[in-house]
């Protein structure tokens, strides 16, 4: 089995991208499970895992020194790293780290200093929990169809309109809001807004959802914002939008490498063990097919992931890395279905059990081939890279 180790240490990434991101995830990881085990839920355990995170230094990796963070600028490694390790142990810990990069990245693109210094010390001491609120009951895909407006008002902006499917919405501090400044079919038509929880107009509603996520609706029913809030000029909202999720689609592949590497271990320990018809299950050819299956699906994942990661680190054109960034994502995404799939059939009843760790990777892994660009899209998107190459 090829392990992260031995990807960095290889030709894929230049030590110098790396940092210690792993050996922090790793020893972290323990911390932060004792910590989700004894919270009340996962909102309670969301909100200590993030503040846990930001005590501990790990949050720094999600913006530059300049604004607080751990290396001169955001590394695509270090976060694929992090959020690897942190998935391998549980999909709560990463979605605490990964929410405070996502919903924090349009501040560190467009924000200016006095942004910065107003919003990022708070989310990278794990103070405020942030929030990435791009969706809407219309426009998923498709930002072109994005309906929330903001109007300008004197030195503030009026914004009206309902965002669903919001990581951390009902638990959010800040929200990075985009909304529409100028009419339909306009070329610079989106621009995106810092607001705060407690904003009169503003209000959540959790959604349910696979794994059980503190996730929901934002409404913004005329809440006003002052106009040094908006990131950057209006229209570079759709900039800050693309931006972000350009920078943290190969991290959703890293995840699923890490939810995948579980399930293996967890299969593999599984049929070692258990005995069936005189043997263990591993005897049986059948299972050794499912295992080498797995085994590959994983390895050619994680190598997916940290070449696109590596060539985003390096300065790569832009084309080239969002290919290669939308083959991480696709591959490794469908294969860490696949693999927990697989695992939860060789674990049989067992698989199946809510409470197990297959019967958790098993819910929580299905957002991954939607969430930051569909499977669909991002077939679409290197089609189109091959076809005009």
């Amino acid at each position: 089995m090829i392990s992260p180790g031995d990807v960095i240490e290889g030709a894929f990434v230049p030590p110098e991208l790396i940092g210690p991101s792993w050996d922090a995830a790793e020893e972290l990881a323990k911390e932060a499970l004792a910590i989700e085990d004894g919270a009340a839920d996962a909102s309670s355990a969301l909100v200590a895992l993030v503040r846990h995170f930001g005590q501990a230094g790990l949050l720094g990796l999600v913006a530059p020194r300049s604004a607080g963070g751990t290396f001169e600028s955001v590394r695509s490694v270090a976060l694929c790293l992090t959020r690897e390790r942190l998935g391998f142990s549980s999909p709560l810990l990463d979605l605490a780290f990964t929410m405070q990069g996502l919903g924090s990245h349009p501040i560190v693109l467009a924000g200016d200093e006095e942004q910065q210094a107003r919003h990022l010390p708070g989310v990278l001491s794990g103070e405020h929990v942030a929030a990435f609120a791009l969706t809407e009951p219309e426009a998923g895909s498709d930002l072109g169809g994005i309906a929330t407006t903001a109007t300008r008002e004197g030195d503030e902006y009026v914004l009206r309109g309902e965002k669903i499917w919001i990581s951390n919405a009902p638990i959010a501090d800040i929200f990075t809001v985009f909304a529409a400044t100028a009419p339909e079919g306009a070329r610079r038509r989106l621009s995106a807004f810092v607001v705060k929880r407690g904003t009169p107009g503003l209000s959540t509603e959790a959604q349910e959802v696979l794994g059980g996520h503190p996730i929901g609706r934002v409404r913004l029913d005329g809440v006003r914002v002052p106009a040094i809030e908006r990131l950057g000029e209006e229209g570079d909202g759709m900039r800050a939008a693309l931006g972000t999720l350009h920078r943290f689609r190969t991290t959703v592949g890293a995840a699923a490498v890490g939810f995948a590497a579980r399930a293996l271990v967890e299969a593999t320990n599984h049929v070692k063990t258990r005995e069936q018809f005189g043997a263990p299950l591993a005897a049986l050819q059948a299972v050794q097919m499912r295992i080498a299956d797995m085994a590959c699906d994983v390895d050619a994942s994680r190598l997916l992931v940290y070449r696109a990661a590596a060539l985003a680190d390096a300065g790569a054109p832009r084309d080239e890395v969002s290919r290669c960034g939308s083959m991480a994502k696709l591959v490794a995404t469908e294969s860490a279905q696949r693999v927990i799939d697989h695992g939860v059939q060789l674990l049989g009843g067992r698989g199946v059990a809510t409470d197990g760790v297959l019967g958790r990777l098993y819910q929580e892994v299905r957002a991954l081939r939607i969430y930051e660009g569909t499977t669909d899209v991002q077939k679409m998107l290197i089609a189109r890279a091959v076809l005009d190459a």
